[in-house]
């Protein structure tokens, strides 16, 4: 957001006293009644000027029109030729001769009018826009003009001198003025366009430009054209000079093409993730706004970039220099585009120098491989050491978990196991989302086609909402590793977490389930429900490992790698930015998440498997009636009195199974919707696969296609 500026202002008395600028030849006059039936000042004509002009014979009306004009051409008023500002329009001037005067004389002295008035008209502009402000690149535009116009005030001179010699005629000083005349009406039509737009900046630049290209066939004026835009982009490379070696804006008066909005702070630790959730201070405090010149429209992306470079690792604390071979000045440009190879190599070296300073001092590539081990569960020891001794806290509702507690828990969880090895492991911390992962997916609005993700008021959120469904893990990234890992790349992460999390989960209570089944093994459950329920655990446990094997080794894995060899290669932050974006939104298609309706077919699975576990646990009891089963130190699921098994008789347990027929039914559910719902997966897996690739080898794994496991 640009800031408004403040401008110092010139004294008031600049204004008020009319004899400190050139304009006070133009001011209104007392008139004489003469003057007011002719339509002259009094001062248009000399003592004694009563007469008109057509009084005199025609020498000495040349003598008077010639006297009269070099006067004119200084814009000052002549004895028969008058200066009238034309009504409504402040900028503009008429010249007007005594009608009396001799038509051929009339004609001569009409030709040479628009030199006079083009005079005016830029000397009118050269001490309006010297003011404050108007901005630096008038000012040096102004500049400019006030030595063409000493020149052109020389010719005048020189001119009188001739005439008072008796060297000159009307014709000569048309002749002589003729090398002006296509000059100063070009510096006219200029000057019209920038005082009636009021024109600043890079606009006085492109206009310049614009109109000296117009002028291709006239080679003197263009080369006038092209020498205006050199002195007037002077101050405003000088501007750029510093943006691209140092970093700074130097521009008081807003006519850089690069807004700094000041309101954005660096924020520090973990603020600058939970405050700044899409790296706003690295894309937003600095970026580019209308008016960009010409000539430098194809690279301000380039000078954008090297400016922020620069501030970056200024804020850092690291002090850079740009060679003195590569710091030249920018104070001109032309056809040999010497400026383009300045600005790219400034760029080249800032982009070198921060993509280093990142890499070595901030060691990137370690905290995305730590960011990886935990939030991608590629070392996941701390976590089923953290699932087992959290598991009390995590079956809580939302209202009653203690973060904490959590926090303590995966504190101690680190501590003892081999992620105490990592340097990183302290930057990691837990955190309890609002809602379910679905429900998340549908509130969050920067994930890739807006039209795969569903919205969040059509996902049914569970009736009971636990800490196992909203538990997730964060990390504390600092300046300026932030550009890199922003709050919105950690919340992709963290969705990525969630979903292997999740995945994580039912696989332990089917595991916890299975080693229920393996207890009973021995008793003779031929004739009884369980063996079929053995069946449908396995089933189970191959879907969510088919998941597991492909969410891991097919999709995180593979782009890890490819993401890790491109980053090693890129040549500036914005490609490690691009490259670090694209692993993630890659992972989050393969992962399904941006897939709903495939993610929901998911997710009741997950669902359906969880439900069966918890109902093991009664289905197995229910058919032979063994005491309850509570889960060990070491995260299986055992009976207390599992010895007791062995001592019943096959008679009591075929009783006991027979009692209860309920227990057949609810197996036989559970394994016809598993099925119906595994089997429902084959048709949007097929479809979808002609789009995205990487759900054949999905189909491989969990259907089994073409490979059973």
């Amino acid at each position: 957001m640009e800031n408004s500026l403040t401008c110092s202002s010139t004294p008031r008395w600049n204004s008020e006293r009319p004899f400190l600028t050139g304009r006070f030849h133009q001011e209104n006059k007392t008139t004489s009644r003469f003057a007011e039936t002719k339509g002259y000042s009094i001062d248009s004509f000399s003592l004694g000027s009563e007469k008109a002009i057509g009084c005199y014979n025609a020498a000495v009306q040349e003598l008077i029109v010639i006297d009269d004009l070099l006067s004119a051409l200084v814009g000052i008023e002549g004895r028969y030729i008058s200066i009238k500002r034309v009504r409504g329009k402040e900028d503009s001037f008429a010249f007007q001769v005594d009608t009396s005067m001799d038509l051929a004389l009339q004609e001569l002295a009409k030709r040479i009018f628009p030199l006079c008035e083009s005079f005016m008209l830029i000397n009118h502009f050269v001490e309006s826009r010297s003011q404050f402000k108007n901005g630096l690149v008038n000012h040096a535009f102004a500049a400019a003009l006030r030595a063409l116009l000493l020149d052109y005030q020389a010719m005048v001179a020189q001119l009188e001198h001739q005439f008072r010699l008796g060297r000159l005629s009307l014709q000569g000083l048309w002749f002589f003025c003729q090398p002006m005349m296509g000059s100063m009406q070009a510096l006219y039509t200029v000057i019209q366009k920038a005082s009636a737009n009021n024109f600043a900046g890079s606009a006085v630049l492109n206009l310049l430009q614009s109109q000296a290209r117009a002028m291709a066939g006239d080679s003197a004026v263009r080369s006038l054209l092209e020498k205006m835009v050199q002195c007037a982009s002077n101050a405003y490379l000088g501007i750029l000079e510093r943006w691209v070696y140092e970093g700074v804006i130097d521009d008081p008066y807003g006519e850089f093409f690069i807004a700094e909005n000041k309101s954005l702070q660096k924020l520090t630790l973990q603020e600058s993730l939970t405050q700044d959730y899409d790296a706003k201070y690295w894309r937003q405090r600095y970026s580019l706004k209308d008016g960009i010149p010409s000539f430098l429209a194809n690279i301000s992306g380039t000078i954008l970039t090297t400016g922020k470079y620069l501030n970056v690792m200024r804020e850092c604390g690291h002090h850079v220099q740009v060679p003195a071979s590569e710091n030249t000045k920018l104070m001109s440009f032309g056809t040999n585009h010497h400026y383009l190879e300045c600005i790219k190599a400034a760029y080249d070296f800032a982009s070198n120098e921060l993509l280093n300073l990142i890499k070595e001092k901030y060691d990137l590539m370690g905290k995305l491989r730590s960011i990886k081990h935990y939030l991608l569960l590629d070392q996941g020891d701390f976590l089923v050491h953290f699932m087992d001794i959290a598991r009390d806290e995590l079956t809580k509702k939302l209202d009653e978990i203690s973060v904490e507690k959590l926090q303590s828990l995966l504190d101690l969880a680190l501590r003892t196991t081999a992620a105490v090895a990592d340097p990183c492991h302290e930057d990691l911390t837990c955190c309890v989302e609002t809602s379910s992962l679905l429900k998340r997916l549908g509130t969050f609005k920067d994930l890739g086609n807006s039209r795969t993700v569903p919205h969040g008021n059509d996902i049914e959120e569970p009736v009971s909402v636990t800490g196992l469904e909203t538990f997730s893990l964060s990390y504390k990234v600092r300046w300026p590793l932030s550009i890199v890992i922003s709050r919105k790349a950690l919340t992709k992460y963290q969705l990525i977490f969630r979903f292997l999390f999740r995945c994580k989960h039912v696989d332990r209570q089917l595991c916890g389930a299975w080693q229920i089944h393996q207890g009973v093994r021995s008793l003779k459950m031929r004739g009884t429900a369980i063996p079929r329920s053995s069946l449908l655990c396995r089933s189970m446990l191959k879907f969510i490992n088919s998941l597991l094997h492909y969410l891991t080794f097919e999709v995180l894995e593979p782009n890890w790698h490819v993401m890790h060899n491109r980053l090693q290669t890129a040549k500036s932050i914005d490609e490690v930015i691009q490259h670090h974006d694209f692993f993630l939104d890659k992972c989050l298609r393969e992962c399904l998440l941006l897939l709903p309706e495939l993610l929901k077919k998911v997710e009741k699975l997950k669902s359906l498997c969880l439900q069966y576990a918890a109902a093991t646990q009664w289905l197995i009891s229910s058919s032979i009636d063994i005491p309850n089963v509570e889960e060990s130190s070491d995260g299986s699921l055992v009976s207390e009195k599992t010895k007791q098994y062995k001592s019943r008789s096959t008679s009591q347990v075929l009783k006991l199974s027979s009692s209860n027929t309920n227990v057949t039914e609810s197996i036989l559910n559970f394994e016809r919707e598993f099925n119906a719902e595994l089997q429902s997966l084959g048709p949007i897996l097929s479809n979808g696969s002609q789009t995205e690739p990487h759900l054949a080898h999905l189909a491989q794994w969990i259907l089994g296609v073409g490979n059973d496991q």
